[in-house]
């Protein structure tokens, strides 16, 4: 044996790196973890290999992210990263995908289509949509991450071990560098943009030597394009922390402040929108208009991800002017009275442009004084509201709800740095748990953590078994084919449960059906089911949750695939899967076994009534619903999720006309 490949096969034996070569492997991310993973499974041989990631290389990613360089700020992450590692092995195909893996097109017959599935993703959101595709797909999946020195891979085979949703996760109050992205969706990822991207890149070290790399890439045949978008990049930085070092006619830094402004919220977000397909499935920025907000003229009336409207999710943000005394109020001038809200206050688009411009006047002055560089302390005023401020103006533009001051300073705290060393560690755990998972050896399969312990930095534990209870990987799962501009919601349901079939099959008979947390019909409630799945915002790569109101039955999960090409156009817009689902009836929760009865002490004359005693029964499972009876003829028929709504808002409902409850006097008897 010779070449590259000599020792791989000496290690791995020649059958299994065979197999390498013609293994689909799917790699989500390209950031900390990504990076270093890619290159892992480009020398160890994997032969094709799909890259996917929405983000761009920005410039705190080059610490720890070794495929990417200064002169590769700006583009996107898989792309450089697939072109980097391409030259670690020229055997290996690697398609590089820019998108968001949420994005349709990436539906369960897409999942597929992959022999194995590597997460290296640093956001719960994206972890657990990964986790139910490999679910519905029924791919291996071996997932991971790091926060700092602590890490963890965990192989997850459906049926075999238990998913990424088995146990609960609570919601991160750390958040990692690697949030800052270039298309945020959240608060967090504003306020981490503003105190690790743009305050370094106004107040911190000036980086001389940007433009000698540029120099070189340019002599070694780099795009001469893109060098070039660099080079301007890098110039109207220098001339804005240029601006902030000097001092104008008039003795201020207003100007400067204004051309920060102009420069980070109304320029680079026009260069953002020029990239059409980063916006095809998401909401795009609003650039801002620095003269407009300070004339409260600015409308900032577009629609958030969340489907409310931005200047909703600022308060009364556009058409009404700021405060004059925002920087007052914030830095305690508000009176004694509202000294312990000042921090907690909403600010309007105005407050935070009046905030910005403040701030950055004191920043400057610090600068001209004789401070060589300034960082984030989340106990110095003037950096807190230069954070708060920035944080929230580019909330505002992306449509996201802004932030107070106190919640900003909370959230800025706790920032967790990224450590290339775990991140290397993690990476090469993965590729030896995917390497088990090739060879189908399901006993060496080990979650592993690495430990801030120095006796013993890293542990393994066995897998173990799926959470009986777990709503995803116990939940059926069945993929349809539709045009959903033609095929109805109750076309869908009663397809998918075989309904008005010659075949007699167990199945629900009362079904709620919901597309993630909307409820879309129930037993007492179909008025949507003639509509069609389009109208109900129910397309490709989405689920449907049939679920049965009694809990006897598993939950179905539909996913929503596109019609083959090649299907007639005179041919039924829905095509059914074969076998039908056919979901499992749940395990019976066992009761609890009653604590005999005990007959009530004899009253004592000339003592109280002793009150009854509390008893406590422990349940070893959640209780078992009440078992439905027959009603009478007069009786009001209720379906259990109406019954429960109709409780939730006050109206008790009985059985029977001769059923009573006790007097109360906030009770109104309704006939």
């Amino acid at each position: 044996m010779s070449g590259r490949a000599t020792h791989a096969k000496a290690i791995l034996g020649q059958e299994l790196y065979s197999r390498l070569s013609s293994t689909r492997v799917l790699l989500v991310g390209a950031g900390g973890i990504g990076c270093e993973l890619l290159k892992n499974i480009v020398l160890t041989g994997f032969g094709d290999i799909t890259l996917l990631d929405l983000d761009t290389i920005d410039l705190s990613n080059l610490n720890r992210q070794f495929l990417f360089r200064k002169k590769d700020i700006k583009q996107s992450k898989a792309m450089v990263a697939a072109k980097t590692a391409s030259a670690f092995n020229p055997n290996v195909k690697i398609s590089p995908i820019h998108a968001n893996i949420k994005e349709p097109q990436f539906d369960v017959t897409w999942f597929r289509g992959f022999d194995l599935v590597l997460n290296a993703l640093d956001n719960l959101d994206a972890r657990r949509h990964v986790n139910k595709m490999c679910m519905a797909a029924n791919v291996p999946l071996v997932e991971s991450g790091t926060a700092g020195y602590l890490g963890q891979v965990q192989p997850i085979v459906k049926d075999r071990a238990e998913c990424f949703d088995c146990v609960p996760k609570p919601t991160p109050k750390t958040f990692p560098v690697c949030t800052i992205r270039s298309t945020p969706s959240q608060p967090i990822h504003c306020i981490v943009w503003a105190k690790s991207y743009l305050m370094p890149q106004l107040f911190g070290e000036d980086e001389a030597d940007s433009g000698q790399e540029l120099d070189e890439a340019e002599k070694q045949g780099e795009n001469a394009k893109e060098i070039a978008a660099l080079r301007k990049e890098a110039q109207a930085f220098r001339a804005v922390r240029a601006a902030l070092r000097s001092t104008a006619a008039d003795g201020s830094s207003s100007s400067a402040a204004k051309m920060v402004f102009d420069k980070v919220y109304h320029k680079d977000i026009l260069n953002l929108l020029s990239m059409a397909d980063m916006w095809r499935s998401r909401a795009p920025p609003t650039p801002l208009d620095f003269d407009a907000i300070r004339a409260g003229t600015f409308n900032l009336a577009r629609p958030s991800q969340k489907g409310a409207t931005a200047s909703a999710a600022e308060g009364k943000t556009n058409g009404v002017k700021g405060s004059s005394g925002t920087e007052k109020s914030l830095n305690g001038a508000s009176g004694p009275n509202g000294a312990g809200l000042k921090d907690q206050r909403a600010l309007s688009l105005q407050d935070n442009l009046e905030l910005f411009v403040s701030s950055t006047e004191r920043l400057a002055a610090r600068l001209r004084a004789g401070d060589d560089t300034i960082s984030f302390d989340k106990d110095d005023d003037d950096t807190l509201d230069f954070v708060t401020a920035a944080a929230n103006l580019r909330s505002a533009a992306y449509g996201i709800p802004g932030k107070s001051r106190w919640e900003i300073k909370e959230m800025a705290g706790n920032i967790i740095p990224a450590i290339a060393t775990t991140n290397a560690i993690i990476a090469g755990l993965i590729v030896l748990q995917a390497l088990h998972l090739l060879r189908r050896s399901y006993s060496l399969l080990r979650n592993v953590h690495v430990q801030f312990k120095p006796s013993m930095p890293l542990s393994s534990i066995m897998m173990c078994p799926p959470n009986p209870t777990c709503g995803v990987c116990r939940d059926t799962y069945t993929e349809i084919h539709c045009d959903p501009a033609r095929v109805t919601l109750k076309e869908v349901v009663d397809g998918v449960l075989g309904r008005g079939g010659d075949e007699e099959r167990e199945v629900p008979e009362e079904v709620s059906v919901y597309e993630d947390k909307r409820i879309l019909s129930d037993p007492d409630w179909d008025d949507n089911n003639e509509r069609t799945l389009e109208s109900l915002n129910v397309t490709r790569g989405k689920f449907l949750s049939i679920v049965d109101e009694d809990g006897e039955f598993a939950t179905i999960q539909v996913s929503i695939g596109a019609l083959p090409p090649n299907h007639p156009v005179d041919a039924p817009a829905l095509v059914l899967p074969s076998p039908l689902p056919a979901p499992p009836r749940r395990p019976k929760p066992r009761q609890a076994t009653p604590r005999p009865a005990t007959p009530p002490p004899p009253a004592t004359a000339g003592k109280k009534r002793r009150a009854p005693e509390d008893e406590i029964e422990e349940l070893d499972a959640p209780s078992a619903k009440r078992a439905r009876t027959v009603p009478d003829q007069s009786a009001a028929s209720f379906s259990p999720s109406k019954k429960r709504r109709l409780e939730e808002d006050g109206l008790i409902m009985l059985d029977t006309e001769g059923e009573k409850i006790e007097e109360d006097p906030d009770v109104i008897e309704i006939d």
